[in-house]
């Protein structure tokens, strides 16, 4: 231990050791020049591929949002089988995803495929869109899980739909959206006539967000649920 101090100690304060070090270093370069160069370009495909691969990713995003345009227009309008499948001209999108599918709006393009198959009754489909989505936006993400809870709650697998109202409830939980997934989820296992788990789910609603529009709703069905069992 000792000897590993002094020599550490060396290096620090004698500047012919660190002398010492760097030509051997030089020497090393020197005999394994194929070695050095190997490493050098490496690094630098490296650095060159990943900020590359963004430049790309950033062109194409931009080029999905255009092509996103006419397709939302379509949603809006209600004309989903144009919105998802595009209109000859343009592209709907089930092409944005499979052309743009990295970017942020191929990402949102499944989410927009998602809904338009919720609103067809398509509820296996619509899961898979809606299941490759994500995003770090408080409300689409959290909405997202909801749409898949309806999905649920369409086929009368109520389980599974409180499950994903409860994964809404709690995505970066807040008082404007929160409320609403807890009173599903409250629906849902009262479906499955798990009152116990419903009348959690209201009291979270009562007790957490008093200042929301569903505040008096949970307490009217929880003191319901009460009065029932």
């Amino acid at each position: 231990m000792a000897k590993k101090e002094e020599h550490k100690h060396e290096l620090l304060e004698n500047p012919e050791a660190i002398k010492d070090r760097l030509i051997g270093a030089e020497n090393w370069i020197e005999s394994n020049p194929k070695v050095v160069v190997g490493i050098a370009v490496a690094i630098l495909l490296a650095v060159g591929g990943y900020f590359g691969f963004h430049y790309y990713k950033s062109t194409q995003n931009v080029e999905a949002q255009k092509e996103m345009f006419q397709a939302v227009y379509y949603f809006e309008a209600d004309s989903l089988g144009k919105a998802l499948d595009g209109d000859g001209n343009s592209m709907g999108f089930l092409e944005i995803i499979n052309k743009y599918g990295i970017t942020d709006a191929g990402k949102l393009a499944n989410y927009y495929a998602g809904v338009c198959y919720l609103k067809q009754g398509k509820y296996e489909l619509s899961r898979l869109y809606l299941e490759d989505f994500s995003s770090n936006d408080l409300l689409v993400q959290a909405r997202a899980y909801s749409l898949v809870g309806d999905t649920y709650m369409e086929e009368q697998k109520y389980e599974d739909a409180a499950k994903y109202y409860n994964k809404a409830a709690n995505y970066k939980p807040n008082k404007y959206f929160s409320p609403a997934y807890l009173m599903k989820e409250a629906l849902a296992y009262e479906k499955l006539n798990q009152n116990d788990k419903a009348k959690e789910a209201y009291e979270k609603v009562i007790t957490q967000y008093w200042e929301s529009a569903e505040y008096q709703s949970a307490r009217k069905f929880k003191a319901r649920l009460e009065s029932n069992s």
